[in-house]
């Protein structure tokens, strides 16, 4: 017996993700910030984007939930700037899946970027990508075990003493390229 494997329709599934989102007002709420249905469609519109720019998958909308509850209490939160701060915190989430290589977990991950986030970046994007999350990835990549402390500075993170081919420097120096 031949079994086919069937995916939702794209418009079932962009719907299904857009009402578990809305969902989430019952929670955030009560932190003053609510998502409007257009609010809930862009998010799950860069959702969309941003798997297929990563070149990952997902099946089911689970991570944006779990962003929007993990950072619905964040004191740099505003209904105002609330849709568009996910949206980001939603490609930097992807982003860090892979330059994590995975080796992280989501729950843990979105803790980590919600500490930095609240914590030494105060609200900035910007800090949360281009230096936390940075440092983290490669704290990952290169098997230290501390995630929990980005405040040391990227040069600190390599041993003084290592010695490396002009090969290994050109990899090191690729590894360093901008957020995009």
């Amino acid at each position: 017996m031949k079994q086919q494997f069937c995916l939702i329709p794209n418009s079932i599934a962009q719907q299904l993700t857009v009402t578990e989102i809305i969902r989430c007002n019952q929670t955030t709420s009560r932190y003053g910030l609510t998502l409007k249905e257009s609010d809930a469609l862009e998010l799950a519109n860069t959702r969309s984007e941003v798997l297929e720019s990563v070149g990952r998958i997902e099946f089911s909308g689970g991570t944006i939930n779990k962003l929007i509850i993990g950072f619905c209490d964040s004191p740099y939160l505003t209904q105002a700037n609330y849709a568009e701060t996910l949206s980001e915190l939603l490609e930097t989430f992807y982003y860090l899946k892979n330059e994590t290589l995975d080796e992280i977990d989501d729950d843990e991950l979105i803790e980590l970027m919600k500490k930095s986030f609240d914590q030494s970046c105060q609200g900035s994007i910007d800090l949360l990508q281009a230096r936390e999350m940075e440092i983290l990835a490669r704290k990952i990549r290169y098997g230290i075990s501390d995630l929990t402390d980005n405040s040391e500075d990227l040069e600190d993170i390599f041993e003084d003493d290592t010695e490396c081919s002009s090969e290994d420097e050109m990899y090191f120096y690729e590894d360093e390229m901008e957020w995009y």
